[in-house]
């Protein structure tokens, strides 16, 4: 399992214990249960919308500034997979080169 994913996994698993726990939802708390730093938590546009996505749903989602709050989050995080999606793309195009030249 990829690191990242593996961290994602163990920072959506702590929002998830907290929130069934009825325990606010924070970055200190995120990192103590992760043991992922709260910088890391805050530097990584994946992690750190995971983080907000579920500080969000405590809060009431229905209002105009709750929406406008969901929508910059959705924005981040897609901008974080798409980033994610040109790096990979970037190395398939140089795994494809590097095998083109080799069986040349």
């Amino acid at each position: 399992m990829p690191a990242d994913h593996d961290e994602a996994a163990r920072v959506e698993a702590a929002c998830a214990e907290l929130a069934a726990a009825g325990q606010p939802v924070t970055f200190a708390e995120v990192a103590a249960r992760t043991r992922i730093s709260r910088t890391t938590l805050y530097r990584r546009p994946d992690l750190r919308a995971l983080v907000e996505e579920h500080r969000a749903r405590g809060h009431d989602a229905t209002t105009l500034s709750g929406l406008t709050v969901q929508i910059d989050q959705l924005r981040r995080s897609l901008e974080a997979v798409a980033a994610k999606v040109r790096r990979h793309e970037e190395q398939l195009r140089r795994l494809e080169r590097a095998h083109r030249e080799n069986s040349q």
